[in-house]
């Protein structure tokens, strides 16, 4: 069974105001987490865009720990093979968490969070 060690990218929310009901994504925090690989595909899926979408189904187990067990609903992707991919979903049988992957992440990351102080919120 193959190895897996790298980040996970957790964002959480929060209302821009006590009164508004805007909510604001809070910076991204990013933890190395250590688990194993039990599945691993990949496949091209058509769609309605020129080029075809890379989607993996891969499963990624690991140790669950406090952090991860009080913000699972904040997972938003995973760093593997250089690349970001989004966490499609998460079964929880601790002590162990399964990570489902699927298609590529392409919203923040902990790299590109700088790049949105360039464009302050309107207010």
């Amino acid at each position: 069974m193959a190895r897996f060690y790298g980040p996970i990218g957790f964002v959480d929310t929060m209302k821009d105001s006590p009164d508004s009901d805007i909510w604001i994504e809070v910076p991204i925090i990013e933890r190395k987490y250590r688990g194993e690989i039990s599945r691993n595909t990949r496949r091209w899926d058509n769609g309605e865009y020129l080029n075809k979408n890379l989607n993996i189904s891969n499963t990624i187990s690991i140790v669950a720990d406090p952090y991860i067990s009080n913000h699972l609903n904040s997972i938003r992707y995973i760093k593997w093979l250089g690349g970001y991919w989004e966490v499609s979903s998460v079964d929880v049988s601790y002590p162990r968490l399964t990570l489902s992957i699927g298609g590529v992440y392409n919203g923040p990351t902990v790299e590109t969070q700088g790049d949105f102080d360039e464009h302050p919120r309107i207010q």
